[in-house]
């Protein structure tokens, strides 16, 4: 299985986590995409993209626009963004990125999770060097020349694609992320994003082989799940 597969496989875990907490983690993003500029995703490009990751993650309309509509009212509420870091079982590493109005208690929390997993939480860039950070779309096409020929013309700069079992993914640098975006759905009017966002993959993947190491793994990744201010977590395991 390619990096595709490990994509649509974190996708799907990522989906298939209690609705409310997806819900919730996109209604803080959406909100303060849209607290950073003009609430309209024509005038907001963070907004505009920040809409396409929520849809692709199946966010209903009205949480979209419930969170869009209170960045236009009278809401003084802010969230700090923080990243941590640390090493799990096996050669196992981890980045957590958090949204929080709290930092002491985001950061408790998170101890907390790498505690009693018996994982070790490290310093800023300890493992994230070896993560890259790049645009991702993966979606049901299998024409690959008409798809680079679309992003070509718009001028992105391509850094992977990948075709597996009918559905396509495509790697981007992180800036060209909004034209690609544009490319593709100029190219397929009705296309249905599996996954649509910008994200760190791991340079290189490792495989969990003890018993112990899988439960200490999943322990870990469903402790930081429940955890509230918990946004994304991104990890090198292969699933």
């Amino acid at each position: 299985m390619g990096r595709a597969h490990e994509v649509r496989a974190a996708s799907m875990a990522k989906t298939a986590a209690l609705k409310t907490k997806v819900y919730s983690r996109f209604g803080k993003e959406l909100y303060m995409a849209a607290k950073a500029g003009v609430p309209d995703p024509d005038m907001n490009q963070g907004l505009k993209r920040k809409i396409a990751e929520a849809k692709a993650n199946q966010v209903p309309a009205d949480v979209i626009k419930r969170a869009i509509d209170k960045a236009k009212g009278s809401s003084n509420e802010n969230y700090d963004p923080v990243r941590y870091e640390g090493f799990g079982p096996g050669a196992s590493t981890i980045v957590i990125d958090c949204l929080t109005d709290n930092v002491n208690r985001t950061v408790s929390a998170v101890k907390t999770c790498f505690n009693k997993a018996h994982a070790k939480m490290g310093v800023a860039g300890c493992v994230s060097h070896s993560y890259d950070t790049v645009g991702l779309f993966s979606f049901p096409y299998e024409d690959e020349e008409g798809m680079l020929d679309a992003l070509i013309s718009a001028d992105v700069e391509v850094t992977d694609l990948e075709i597996e079992e009918g559905v396509m993914s495509v790697y981007t640098i992180p800036t060209d992320f909004g034209k690609a975006q544009k490319a593709i759905e100029d190219l397929i009017p009705d296309v249905k994003f599996d996954v649509c966002e910008i994200t760190l993959l791991p340079q290189e993947y490792v495989q969990l082989t003890s018993d112990e190491d899988k439960e200490l793994w999943e322990r870990l990744n469903n402790m930081l799940n429940e955890c509230e201010d918990v946004q994304s977590i991104y990890h090198n395991v292969q699933n």
